[in-house]
């Protein structure tokens, strides 16, 4: 079985990909958010810390890739070979308005000829090995088979698909009877993403689908960071990892109260793992002293009642 990160924009970045690997051991692959390569064919200043050369890290990280254009996203992907990477992922399933608008991202399932022209040329010259991530289509799950038959032509490394249509966002259940049709039919690894917030979800899927191995967790494994770890995730690792992140941040953001905007996207998650946290939540939110928003934190972890697993609040 495999457990690998989802990408999350704002959050799951290599700051957090190295102090999560350090204090949480157990995720398999961490994806990376997304990169999205524009006729200028160069790596923005960020987008270069965001990938940096593949063995300079010690867990291995999928960059992944956002465009509809072949050409530029050919280019990243050689950029991702020279830095050492040995796979790259398509994201075809972000549902963002402003990315779907675009005509990236879910938004490239509208259009399925105009998908399939994509993937064949995109398969037909590439120096990597391509995983996508997908939905079910932009509208409602009827569009799956056809999008299914697209991607049974090219030659994926895996499929990662998050079961909902983009017009549900991230609301309502996943509908696993779309992902069936995924099981039954396809030529290649499948991986599944979407609403698990503990190791029983996690088992029950791999239960459903016993030849599905591999799993992505999100927001879940944000809001319990040592899901995967043994022992889980305790307070003291908690402070430990967050005390890291928070100084690694303080650095790259230039100062702590920037950090604090950025932690404070952890803490969005991070409150469901623990009984009685909304007055301290919204204390963290409205805080933008240093001082205030450590003591409030440190206060929740060391006093408040952990749960073993998150309720989800988001």
């Amino acid at each position: 079985m495999k457990h690998d990160f989802a990408p999350m924009e704002g959050i799951t970045d290599a700051t957090f990909r190295q102090v999560h690997h350090k204090y949480f051991p157990g995720v398999d692959r961490y994806y990376m958010p997304f990169i999205s390569p524009t006729i200028h064919r160069t790596l923005t200043n960020r987008e270069a810390r965001e990938l940096p050369m593949a063995d300079s890290v010690d867990f291995i990280a999928v960059p992944q890739l956002l465009g509809k254009n072949v050409e530029d996203m050919l280019w990243a992907i050689d950029v991702c070979k020279d830095r050492g990477y040995r796979v790259v992922n398509i994201n075809l399933g972000c549902p963002s308005g402003t990315v779907v608008s675009k005509g990236k991202g879910s938004g490239m399932l509208a259009d399925p000829d105009a998908l399939d022209r994509f993937l064949d040329r995109l398969y037909s010259s590439a120096v990597l090995p391509v995983s996508i991530k997908t939905r079910l289509g932009m509208e409602n799950r009827d569009e799956f088979p056809r999008i299914l038959d697209i991607y049974n032509e090219y030659p994926l490394a895996e499929l990662i698909i998050h079961p909902r249509v983009r017009k549900a966002f991230y609301d309502g259940a996943c509908d696993l009877d779309a992902f069936q049709l995924a099981v039954d039919s396809c030529k290649f690894p499948l991986c599944y993403n979407g609403n698990l917030n503990s190791t029983n979800e996690i088992e029950a899927i791999l239960k459903k689908f016993p030849s599905v191995d591999t799993v992505m967790i999100g927001r879940g494994l944000v809001a319990n960071p040592g899901m995967l770890s043994p022992g889980g995730t305790t307070r003291q690792k908690l402070e430990a990892f967050l005390d890291e992140l928070m100084d690694a941040y303080s650095i790259a953001f230039g100062s702590k109260r920037n950090a604090i905007f950025r932690i404070k996207e952890n803490w969005h998650y991070l409150v469901s793992m623990f009984e009685g946290s909304e007055k301290y939540w919204k204390q963290l939110r409205k805080t933008t002293d240093y001082d205030t928003f450590q003591h409030t934190a440190k206060d929740m972890i060391h006093n408040l009642p952990l749960r073993t697993d998150c309720i989800p609040t988001w």
